[in-house]
């Protein structure tokens, strides 16, 4: 009988750990993270011993981490960048510095040389982005305030973890200049140029190459080499900072950074997501496989101060930026929970800084150890903070505003969102005594609902099971009016998915928001402000002197010539550039049509004028 190749056996193993570890870790509340950890130790060498070449699998791994920092260069557009950029700058900035100079500092007072103890702190002080979105997701907090205040800072991290990334070479460059002539001047200006052109003619480079290449490739029409080509440049860019001698992750954040902007930013994303999802599992199954037991069981003690001390020293700091920035108290230990654990940044950090000499081995695997151990942690403390500290379920349960779905409901409409718009579609469905399962997640506003006898179930739309559980294999219509676009979204997503037969009636943000629901089939959806601007623009136009039959005529014009222009540029919306001229010309042609329209009424008052004067007035003797 043949032999399976190692490749495939491999292949085999992983998916098997990874499809029994993460359903498991996931049903017991603690994250798909800890169950590709727990994978990862499962087959790895101090486990049942499945897999032996840890570091070729760890390597290849890590490009799973160089898509997660392209998406993440993706996401960051200057626009919401400068939204958002106090509490970027202020509180991102204070957390890092704050962590990171006390982690070096009581590093290096106890005895630890100061590229150890600065590498050691750079990489303690970042948190774990994917597991504090997904809590923060998880529970709708992401809109509140520490939820927008752990976002900022966790923003700071990812932009922060690229300088850090950048510095390691010089760090071991430095360590090598040492080891041969300890007492001789370090020369790192080189190597600080180098960094500088590579990153200079990436980001010259990318303005001038990568935009109109993708252009190209996209007018192919083949979706296949469109996804060949995001890899390509992933790669491309990946490669060509591996070959100067620096950080992959850098040069794919880069990439993403250069493109935020572009029309082809969504299509990346999306080509781009299944291969981050799967390769990012990988790594995480890694570095299971790779922390060293062997040395956390020789140096124990080390190991437990460790990890209690950059804990301590973490939630300390960030306790205080909570108390200082006059966060709410409940909201406080969940964001120093959230905040004080190690990250996946920390894991890229450590192993580069072995790549590259700037730290030994010895003390990479103490790190990757703590990190990964307070990563286990966080779901368990997080479990033990609900239960006991903040007894969370116990308060929403015994609220009578915050009502939740205990039997499954029948009614044709369900509304998702209770807010400025849902309130207005619920009520006119009172009117007409429709029967309606409303659904919202905000306390505030299920206290405003059962304020004025309004029947409001306290739950998220973007579960499943809840929204089955609000009858909707049963309902007709599916009404989603919530704020958020992405929660949006994902309603959507999911509705179509378990629920077909919904006619789906959404509200849109804005003109983006409304090409996103187009291009996942919903065919009814409203602008949110677009019919509330008419009727201000036609009041505006008779306070001018316009009478109202003809500021009624203009606005329904308007209305007519816009929704038929949306739906012609929703056909080029993935081509920037056609997208513009359409708008351009259906612009220019209502300017046109109403200029000839107002002539034409201009026209017939000057002839009703002329005829007046031959005509007897009321009233008066000819």
């Amino acid at each position: 009988m043949a032999q399976a190749p190692v490749w495939l056996t491999y292949g085999f193993t992983y998916l098997a750990a990874a499809v029994i570890a993460v359903p498991i870790a996931r049903a017991l509340g603690l994250g798909a993270i800890i169950g590709y950890l727990a994978a990862g130790i499962a087959i790895g060498p101090w486990g049942l011993a499945l897999v032996s070449n840890v570091q070729d699998i760890l390597h290849f791994a890590e490009f799973g981490v160089v898509l997660m920092l392209f998406l993440v260069g993706l996401e960051l557009q200057p626009s919401r960048l400068w939204s958002l950029r106090r509490p970027i700058l202020g509180l991102g900035m204070a957390q890092m510095a704050g962590c990171a100079l006390l982690l070096w500092g009581c590093a290096w007072a106890l005895g630890l040389p100061w590229r150890v103890a600065l590498v050691g702190a750079l990489g303690l002080a970042l948190s774990s982005t994917a597991i504090a979105l997904q809590v923060l997701n998880e529970r709708n907090l992401l809109r509140t305030d520490s939820g927008q205040k752990a976002f900022s800072i966790l923003l700071f991290q990812d932009v922060a973890a690229i300088p850090i990334l950048a510095l390691l070479p010089l760090l071991g460059v430095a360590a090598r200049a040492e080891a041969l002539q300890p007492h001789a001047p370090l020369d790192l200006l080189p190597e600080a140029l180098k960094i500088i052109a590579v990153v200079a003619a990436i980001v010259f480079g990318g303005r001038w190459v990568l935009r109109p290449l993708l252009r190209w490739i996209a007018k192919s029409k083949t979706p296949e080499i469109f996804t060949a080509a995001s890899l390509f440049l992933v790669v491309g860019i990946a490669m060509l900072m591996l070959t100067v001698g620096l950080s992959m992750a850098l040069g794919a954040f880069l990439a993403g950074v250069l493109l935020a902007d572009s029309e082809y930013r969504r299509e990346l994303e999306t080509d781009i997501e299944p291969f981050k999802g799967l390769l990012l599992g990988l790594f995480f199954i890694a570095v299971g496989m790779s922390i060293d037991f062997g040395v956390i069981a020789h140096h124990p003690f080390a190991m437990l101060g460790l990890l209690l001390g950059f804990l301590a020293i973490k939630a300390a700091v960030i306790w205080l930026l909570a108390r200082v920035t006059a966060m709410a108290y409940q909201e406080r230990p969940l964001f120093t929970l959230l905040l004080a654990q190690g990250g996946e940044f920390a894991f890229v950090v450590f192993q580069s800084g072995a790549t590259f000499g700037a730290i030994a081995p010895d003390h990479a695997s103490l790190l990757i150890g703590a990190v990964a151990l307070s990563m286990l942690m966080g779901p368990l403390l997080l479990v033990w903070l609900d239960r006991v500290l903040l007894q969370r379920h116990a308060t929403l349960q015994s609220a009578p505003q915050a009502q939740e779905i205990s039997e499954p409901q029948s009614a044709p409409v369900i509304i998702a969102g209770f807010g400025r718009y849902g309130q207005i579609v619920a009520r006119m469905m009172l009117a007409q005594g429709v029967p309606a399962t409303v659904l919202d997640h905000s306390v505030e506003m299920l206290e405003v609902a059962h304020t004025f006898g309004y029947r409001v179930f306290y739950g998220d739309a973007t579960r499943v099971n809840l929204l089955r559980m609000a009858g909707a294999q049963q309902a007709r219509i599916l009404v989603v009016a919530v704020d958020a676009p992405e929660q949006s979204l994902k309603i959507v997503q999911l509705a179509k998915k378990h629920f077909p037969h919904l006619h789906i009636v959404a509200r849109a943000r804005d003109v983006t928001h409304w090409h996103a629901l187009r291009d996942l089939g919903v065919q009814h959806v409203e602008r949110e402000l677009f019919e509330s601007s008419l009727r201000t623009a036609r009041t505006v136009l008779e306070l001018t002197g316009l009478s109202q039959a003809d500021a009624d005529a203009l606005a329904e014009r308007f209305r007519a010539h816009n929704i038929a222009l949306s739906e012609r540029m929703y056909e080029h919306h993935n081509d920037r550039e056609a997208m513009i001229a359409v708008a351009r010309q259906g612009r220019q042609q209502l300017v046109e049509q109403l200029a000839k329209e107002r002539q034409e009424r201009m026209a017939a008052a000057e002839a009703g004028s002329g005829l007046t004067p031959d005509k007897p007035q009321p009233g008066k003797s000819s």
